[in-house]
């Protein structure tokens, strides 16, 4: 029996249905970096009201559980942090949608989109300085070692893809100089 991928279950539709999205978190870091076991993917996704009403047609019940539509009008109406899962409940995975909003950082990444081929299907994903942000900002929220792991992997796997300058500009912007000075020892 084929088992399927996070790829295969949350971007696929997302393809078909031509929503504006991207893949970032640990799926990103694994594509710029080495592989690693995770559970989820984290889709930055910009949601119109008429997107949040077809999202039950494309992950349907009961094979994938979807928040109440309010519930997600809500999260999508958030200035920063909006967020809600999709579930596939036969197999456990779980997508993270995080909803675009007007930061900065969400405007520059949407600009700069890499397009990355599975062999099936192709993958908007996050351009690798903002994998490489999101990551820091993460470590000094929760210091949890795995985020430095995966940017040292990102930076020896495809450090020739990193615009040093870009990424040094907007670790100044965002104060992240000490998890930066963390990644470089």
């Amino acid at each position: 029996m084929h088992e399927p991928d996070l790829i295969e279950l949350f971007v696929e539709p997302l393809n078909r249905a031509g929503f504006k999205y991207f893949v970032s978190g640990s799926v990103a870091a694994m594509i710029y970096g080495e592989p690693r076991v995770t559970h989820d993917i984290d889709l930055i996704v910009f949601l119109r009201p008429v997107d949040i009403a077809r999202l039950p047609e494309l992950f349907p019940s009961p094979r994938f559980y979807v928040p109440p539509q309010d519930v997600i009008a809500i999260e999508t109406a958030r200035e920063q942090h909006g967020h809600f899962n999709v579930i596939d409940t036969d197999s456990a995975l779980k997508a993270d949608f995080f909803t675009a909003n007007q930061d900065e950082l969400h405007v520059w990444a949407f600009r700069n989109l890499k397009q990355y081929s599975t062999g099936e299907t192709t993958v908007s994903l996050a351009p690798p300085e903002y994998v490489i942000l999101r990551k820091l900002e993460y470590y000094r929220e929760g210091g949890s070692q795995k985020h430095l792991r995966d940017i040292r992997s990102m930076l020896s796997m495809s450090g020739d893809q990193v615009n040093r300058a870009e990424l040094e500009d907007w670790i100044r912007r965002r104060g992240l100089q000490l998890q930066w000075k963390e990644v470089c020892v």
